[in-house]
Protein backbone atom coordinates (compact mmCIF):
# COMPACT_ATOMS: atom_id res chain seq x y z
CA UNK A 1 0.00 0.00 0.00
CA UNK A 2 1.07 3.49 -0.84
CA UNK A 3 0.29 7.03 0.70
CA UNK A 4 0.37 10.60 -0.15
CA UNK A 5 1.63 12.59 2.80
CA UNK A 6 1.05 16.06 2.00
CA UNK A 7 2.84 18.58 3.65
CA UNK A 8 3.99 21.23 1.91
CA UNK A 9 1.72 23.89 4.00
CA UNK A 10 3.47 27.37 5.12
CA UNK A 11 1.34 26.51 8.42
CA UNK A 12 0.79 30.75 8.44
CA UNK A 13 -1.67 30.24 11.43
CA UNK A 14 1.11 28.78 13.59
CA UNK A 15 3.22 31.27 13.53
CA UNK A 16 5.69 32.04 15.14
CA UNK A 17 6.41 28.56 15.60
CA UNK A 18 6.68 27.69 11.69
CA UNK A 19 9.46 30.47 11.18
CA UNK A 20 11.77 28.14 12.60
CA UNK A 21 9.79 24.68 11.94
CA UNK A 22 8.27 22.90 9.27
CA UNK A 23 4.38 22.64 9.83
CA UNK A 24 4.64 18.93 9.67
CA UNK A 25 7.63 18.70 12.59
CA UNK A 26 6.00 21.04 15.33
CA UNK A 27 5.93 18.90 18.50
CA UNK A 28 2.60 17.19 19.95
CA UNK A 29 3.17 15.22 22.84
CA UNK A 30 7.01 15.76 22.80
CA UNK A 31 7.33 14.23 19.36
CA UNK A 32 7.12 15.93 15.70
CA UNK A 33 4.14 15.47 14.00
CA UNK A 34 5.39 13.61 11.20
CA UNK A 35 6.68 10.92 14.07
CA UNK A 36 2.90 10.18 14.97
CA UNK A 37 2.08 9.97 11.15
CA UNK A 38 4.72 7.32 10.29
CA UNK A 39 3.30 5.50 13.21
CA UNK A 40 -0.18 5.25 12.13
CA UNK A 41 1.35 4.34 8.49
CA UNK A 42 3.47 1.77 10.13
CA UNK A 43 -0.06 0.43 11.70
CA UNK A 44 -1.72 0.08 9.20
CA UNK A 45 0.51 -1.74 6.76
CA UNK A 46 2.05 0.94 4.31
CA UNK A 47 4.58 0.27 2.42
CA UNK A 48 5.66 3.62 0.75
CA UNK A 49 5.05 6.95 1.36
CA UNK A 50 5.78 10.20 -0.62
CA UNK A 51 6.28 13.56 1.03
CA UNK A 52 6.41 17.00 -0.30
CA UNK A 53 7.95 19.52 0.62
CA UNK A 54 8.29 23.58 0.61
CA UNK A 55 9.20 25.69 3.34
CA UNK A 56 12.17 24.61 5.44
CA UNK A 57 12.69 21.44 3.60
CA UNK A 58 16.28 20.28 5.57
CA UNK A 59 14.86 19.49 9.27
CA UNK A 60 12.19 17.12 7.18
CA UNK A 61 14.82 15.11 4.86
CA UNK A 62 17.10 14.52 8.25
CA UNK A 63 14.06 13.70 9.67
CA UNK A 64 13.81 11.25 6.82
CA UNK A 65 17.39 10.27 7.01
CA UNK A 66 17.18 9.28 10.77
CA UNK A 67 13.92 7.11 10.43
CA UNK A 68 14.82 3.69 10.99
CA UNK A 69 11.40 2.50 10.28
CA UNK A 70 9.90 -0.02 7.62
CA UNK A 71 7.93 2.43 5.68
CA UNK A 72 9.96 3.48 2.29
CA UNK A 73 10.06 7.09 2.18
CA UNK A 74 10.45 9.80 -0.60
CA UNK A 75 9.96 13.12 -0.56
CA UNK A 76 9.78 15.76 -3.67
CA UNK A 77 10.44 19.36 -3.56
CA UNK A 78 7.81 21.99 -4.26
CA UNK A 79 9.94 25.10 -5.59
CA UNK A 80 6.62 26.70 -6.10
CA UNK A 81 3.51 24.96 -4.34
CA UNK A 82 1.88 22.74 -6.71
CA UNK A 83 -1.89 22.49 -4.24
CA UNK A 84 -3.04 19.50 -2.99
CA UNK A 85 -4.54 18.57 -6.12
CA UNK A 86 -1.87 19.72 -8.03
CA UNK A 87 0.83 17.67 -6.36
CA UNK A 88 -1.08 14.18 -6.75
CA UNK A 89 -1.51 15.30 -10.82
CA UNK A 90 2.41 15.68 -11.04
CA UNK A 91 3.53 12.54 -9.11
CA UNK A 92 0.78 10.26 -10.42
CA UNK A 93 3.47 7.51 -11.37
CA UNK A 94 4.23 7.09 -7.54
CA UNK A 95 0.82 5.17 -7.38
CA UNK A 96 0.82 4.25 -10.76
CA UNK A 97 0.31 0.42 -10.01
CA UNK A 98 -1.42 0.72 -7.14
CA UNK A 99 -5.68 -0.34 -7.30
CA UNK A 100 -5.63 1.54 -4.01
CA UNK A 101 -4.15 4.15 -2.55
CA UNK A 102 -4.08 6.53 0.59
CA UNK A 103 -4.36 10.75 0.07
CA UNK A 104 -3.58 12.03 3.79
CA UNK A 105 -3.39 15.43 4.93
CA UNK A 106 -0.19 15.95 7.53
CA UNK A 107 -1.76 18.88 9.24
CA UNK A 108 -3.50 16.58 11.73
CA UNK A 109 -2.97 14.63 14.60
CA UNK A 110 -4.81 11.30 14.26
CA UNK A 111 -5.21 7.66 15.17
CA UNK A 112 -7.73 6.82 12.82
CA UNK A 113 -8.21 3.63 11.41
CA UNK A 114 -6.86 4.04 7.97
CA UNK A 115 -7.74 -0.10 7.62
CA UNK A 116 -11.25 0.76 7.89
CA UNK A 117 -11.11 3.34 5.71
CA UNK A 118 -9.35 0.89 2.83
CA UNK A 119 -11.90 -1.71 3.78
CA UNK A 120 -14.80 0.21 2.69
CA UNK A 121 -13.63 1.67 -0.28
CA UNK A 122 -13.17 -2.51 -1.15
CA UNK A 123 -16.22 -3.30 -0.22
CA UNK A 124 -17.94 0.21 -1.90
CA UNK A 125 -16.02 0.53 -4.93
CA UNK A 126 -15.67 4.65 -5.89
CA UNK A 127 -12.88 6.42 -7.25
CA UNK A 128 -12.59 8.17 -3.87
CA UNK A 129 -13.90 7.54 -0.33
CA UNK A 130 -13.66 10.87 2.01
CA UNK A 131 -12.89 9.49 5.66
CA UNK A 132 -15.46 12.17 7.61
CA UNK A 133 -15.80 13.52 10.81
CA UNK A 134 -18.74 15.35 12.86
CA UNK A 135 -17.03 18.68 12.96
CA UNK A 136 -18.15 21.41 16.17
CA UNK A 137 -17.55 23.95 13.42
CA UNK A 138 -19.15 22.92 9.93
CA UNK A 139 -18.63 26.36 8.41
CA UNK A 140 -15.03 25.95 8.52
CA UNK A 141 -14.67 22.62 6.70
CA UNK A 142 -15.45 20.82 3.62
CA UNK A 143 -18.76 19.39 4.05
CA UNK A 144 -20.37 16.36 2.74
CA UNK A 145 -23.74 15.43 2.10
CA UNK A 146 -24.41 11.55 2.12
CA UNK A 147 -27.55 9.89 0.01
CA UNK A 148 -28.89 6.61 1.99
CA UNK A 149 -25.92 4.39 0.16
CA UNK A 150 -23.22 6.43 1.47
CA UNK A 151 -22.65 8.01 -1.87
CA UNK A 152 -21.46 11.80 -1.90
CA UNK A 153 -24.06 13.79 -2.98
CA UNK A 154 -23.06 17.09 -2.33
CA UNK A 155 -19.75 18.86 -1.14
CA UNK A 156 -18.96 22.30 -0.47
CA UNK A 157 -15.93 24.06 1.32
CA UNK A 158 -16.77 26.30 4.23
CA UNK A 159 -20.27 26.44 3.70
CA UNK A 160 -22.06 30.10 4.64
CA UNK A 161 -24.57 27.77 5.57
CA UNK A 162 -23.66 24.02 6.21
CA UNK A 163 -26.76 21.35 5.75
CA UNK A 164 -24.46 18.74 7.66
CA UNK A 165 -21.64 18.33 9.76
CA UNK A 166 -20.08 15.76 7.93
CA UNK A 167 -16.80 17.03 7.29
CA UNK A 168 -13.88 15.93 5.13
CA UNK A 169 -10.93 14.34 7.83
CA UNK A 170 -8.06 14.82 5.07
CA UNK A 171 -8.16 11.23 4.78
CA UNK A 172 -8.90 9.61 1.38
CA UNK A 173 -8.88 6.30 -0.73
CA UNK A 174 -7.83 6.80 -4.23
CA UNK A 175 -8.09 4.59 -7.69
CA UNK A 176 -6.79 5.17 -10.81
CA UNK A 177 -9.39 6.63 -12.30
CA UNK A 178 -9.45 9.61 -10.04
CA UNK A 179 -6.60 11.02 -12.35
CA UNK A 180 -8.85 11.79 -14.97
CA UNK A 181 -10.89 14.47 -13.14
CA UNK A 182 -7.59 16.02 -11.95
CA UNK A 183 -6.62 18.73 -14.42
CA UNK A 184 -4.78 21.71 -13.35
CA UNK A 185 -5.71 25.19 -15.02
CA UNK A 186 -3.74 26.61 -12.11
CA UNK A 187 -1.44 26.89 -9.26
CA UNK A 188 -1.46 26.17 -6.69
CA UNK A 189 -4.90 23.55 -7.43
CA UNK A 190 -6.63 22.64 -4.35
CA UNK A 191 -7.79 19.36 -3.74
CA UNK A 192 -10.95 19.81 -1.82
CA UNK A 193 -12.40 23.11 -3.95
CA UNK A 194 -11.22 21.81 -7.53
CA UNK A 195 -11.48 18.31 -7.76
CA UNK A 196 -14.18 17.00 -5.17
CA UNK A 197 -17.07 19.11 -6.66
CA UNK A 198 -16.46 17.37 -9.98
CA UNK A 199 -16.84 13.99 -8.03
CA UNK A 200 -20.39 14.25 -6.86
CA UNK A 201 -22.13 11.01 -7.22
CA UNK A 202 -18.77 9.59 -8.12
CA UNK A 203 -17.45 9.72 -4.31
CA UNK A 204 -18.49 8.18 -0.98
CA UNK A 205 -18.24 8.70 2.28
CA UNK A 206 -17.81 7.35 5.97
CA UNK A 207 -17.26 8.31 9.07
CA UNK A 208 -13.88 7.27 10.39
CA UNK A 209 -12.86 5.58 13.96
CA UNK A 210 -10.33 7.02 15.79
CA UNK A 211 -8.96 10.32 17.56
CA UNK A 212 -8.58 13.74 15.16
CA UNK A 213 -7.26 16.92 15.60
CA UNK A 214 -6.66 19.36 13.22
CA UNK A 215 -3.12 21.52 14.50
CA UNK A 216 -3.63 24.57 12.00
CA UNK A 217 -3.76 26.99 14.86
CA UNK A 218 -1.75 27.88 18.22
CA UNK A 219 -4.95 27.32 19.89
CA UNK A 220 -5.63 23.63 18.23
CA UNK A 221 -2.57 23.29 18.41
CA UNK A 222 -2.45 23.58 22.37
CA UNK A 223 -5.68 21.61 22.51
CA UNK A 224 -3.73 19.07 20.99
CA UNK A 225 -1.00 18.67 23.04
CA UNK A 226 -3.14 18.66 25.88
CA UNK A 227 -5.59 15.80 24.18
CA UNK A 228 -2.58 13.77 23.61
CA UNK A 229 -1.12 13.81 27.19
CA UNK A 230 -4.28 12.80 28.19
CA UNK A 231 -4.74 9.78 26.03
CA UNK A 232 -1.26 8.90 26.69
CA UNK A 233 -2.03 9.45 30.82
CA UNK A 234 -5.34 6.98 30.53
CA UNK A 235 -3.38 4.00 28.20
CA UNK A 236 -1.14 3.99 31.51
CA UNK A 237 -3.89 3.70 33.81
CA UNK A 238 -5.28 0.48 31.88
Amino acid sequence: MKAFLLAAGLGTRLRPITETIPKCLVPVGGRPLLAHWMNLLERHGVDEVLINLHFLPEPVRRFVEEYRGPVAISTVMEEELLGSGGTLHVHRDFVRDEEQFLILYADNLTTVDLSKLLRFNTEHPALLTVGLFHAENPAACGIAELDAEGTIIDFIEKPSAPRSDLASAGMFVGRQELFSYITPDLRPYDFGGRVMPKLIGRMNGVVVDGYLRDIGTLESLELAGREWREREAADETE
